[in-house]
């Protein structure tokens, strides 16, 4: 299942070499609400994996975006105790107006659901 949530960009941290093949990146927006006349501010950490830790790069904290993300939860057991540790999984993002007016383009394609763009002449590109 997938979310989606607007806010401002306040902190994008460096990518993270966790193993030999498996990095991370971690971002922080801040999403404020208006509840019966008090402003509540809240900051949620994201963090974004391997080739998805590129989609903050083109994103200037101040800004204001949209993330698209998934949640993520495991289940970890050391010495006999258990912990449950939840992850805000960001795979894209884009910018948005002040306001929360529509988001403009993607910075960074959606590798899962992309298009090919179509052919200017209106015919088959396909080398075959």
């Amino acid at each position: 299942m997938s979310f989606e949530i607007t806010g401002k960009l306040v902190v994008k941290y460096n990518t993270v070499q966790r193993s030999e093949t498996f990095k991370t990146r971690e971002f922080v927006i801040e999403k404020s609400d208006d509840i019966n006349g008090r402003v509540i501010n809240n900051y949620i950490k994201f963090q974004s994996v391997q080739d998805r830790t590129a989609i903050v790069d083109k994103f200037n904290e101040g800004e204001n975006v949209k993330v698209y993300f998934n949640i993520k939860g495991t289940r970890w057991e050391k010495d006999g105790k258990v912990n449950y540790i939840t992850n805000l999984d960001a795979w894209r993002m884009e910018s948005v107006m002040p306001g929360g007016a529509a988001p403009g383009t993607d910075r960074m394609p959606d590798y899962n659901t992309s298009q090919a763009p179509a052919s200017q002449d209106g015919g088959d590109d396909l080398p075959f």
